[in-house]
């Protein structure tokens, strides 16, 4: 123990030591200084998974703050809400971070699944890395549709249902995913108590899974490299230690994203509409979150029956191809064959192409 009349240098080393002696800090430095991060014109999108990272801290802060004063009943989580928003000191603030950091979580994940898909990023021996993100991202998709329908509005109650009618219309286990998530016959309090687990333990728990295979694979393998760069001799290839020149970078990233969060959380607080009532019809233009407006705005075109299968099974189906096409990616383009690369990457553009569209022409309809 320090001595309490020992010069300040003293006790900074005591403390330094006992720090040491239990967590081996110089060791980790160490090796944090031996890992290397490639220097090229796209280096830019190295930061996109540390932005995604911090977000997802912000969420788990914010949303540990909401749960103590959240109740998931269906007659009191409106009104919890309102509590949070109007009698909680900051809660609006709190509330707001954590819907605007789940809608930017959600973008820095699209953009750091594509990033990471037109650096062939996803290529042998990064296949386990790359599953695993996709997945992360599915989960996203979870966090964002179960935590949406919690305020307990007619909103976010009439999106649901959309969304879980179209769960339900998924091939061989629609009728299934539709009841395990309304929890009944209707959305009601069978279906908040379940999004409530969902949200707050199922999917947090497999997220920690994903989040720690993920980030080891990333350890064993290294930080990927772009083909241009592959290819330049081994003396033009600029590298930077990944501690602390990188970290230290990446920290002046997440404290914008941080700062971002908190001014877009100020100026713009997330709002709450009134009560949901099950009984009222469904408000004129209800539509789902913008991450879900593509493949809302697509089942919207798609005619009722599709050969032998409704519409929406049809959709559905559609979709299911494209999320196997792009889970597929290093399997099928593997890095020998310039013409697979090529389809892979058509096919990307495609997707992401398709996606833009249709999110913007489901917003603006």
């Amino acid at each position: 123990m320090a001595n309490p009349t020992a010069p300040l240098s003293t006790v900074f080393a005591t403390i330094a030591t006992w720090v040491e002696d239990r967590f081996s800090l110089n060791e980790l430095k160490a090796m944090g200084a031996k890992k290397t991060v490639p220097v090229h014109k796209t280096s830019l999108w190295y930061y996109l998974g540390g932005v995604a990272l911090i977000l997802l801290v912000i969420q788990t802060l914010t949303g540990g703050l909401l749960m103590a004063h959240y109740i998931p009943e269906i007659g009191s989580a409106h009104a919890s809400v309102q509590q949070i928003n109007n009698k909680v000191e900051f809660g609006w603030l709190i509330r707001s971070m954590h819907s605007w950091g789940a809608n930017i979580m959600i973008l820095a994940l699209f953009v750091h699944m594509f990033s990471t898909f037109f650096m062939r990023a996803y290529r042998p021996p990064r296949e386990i890395t790359w599953l695993t993100g996709m997945v992360m991202l599915v989960v996203a998709f979870g966090f964002g549709f179960t935590g949406y329908l919690l305020p307990w509005d007619e909103v976010s109650f009439f999106a649901t249902k959309i969304g879980v009618d179209i769960s339900s219309k998924s091939p061989l286990i629609g009728d299934i995913l539709g009841n395990l998530l309304r929890g009944g016959a209707d959305i009601g309090q069978g279906t908040i108590s379940r999004f409530f687990m969902i949200h707050v333990f199922v999917l947090p728990l497999v997220l920690m899974g994903l989040l720690g295979l993920h980030l080891m694979m990333i350890q064993f393998h290294g930080i990927s490299e772009p083909e241009g760069y592959q290819k330049l001799p081994e003396g033009e290839k600029k590298r930077e230690p990944f501690f602390p020149a990188f970290m230290l970078k990446d920290a002046v990233v997440w404290l914008l994203v941080i700062t971002g969060v908190v001014l877009l959380s100020a100026l713009a607080p997330w709002g709450l509409g009134p009560e949901a009532n099950p009984y009222n019809p469904a408000p004129a233009g209800i539509k789902p979150e913008w991450y879900f407006l593509a493949m809302f705005q697509f089942l919207k075109l798609v005619p009722p029956h599709v050969g032998p299968m409704e519409g929406e099974q049809a959709g559905m189906v559609f979709f299911g191809l494209i999320g196997g096409g792009l889970a597929m990616a290093p399997f099928i383009d593997r890095g020998h064959n310039p013409f697979i690369a090529r389809m892979m990457r058509l096919f990307g553009i495609a997707v992401l192409i398709g996606l833009i569209v249709f999110t913007i022409w489901g917003y603006m309809s």
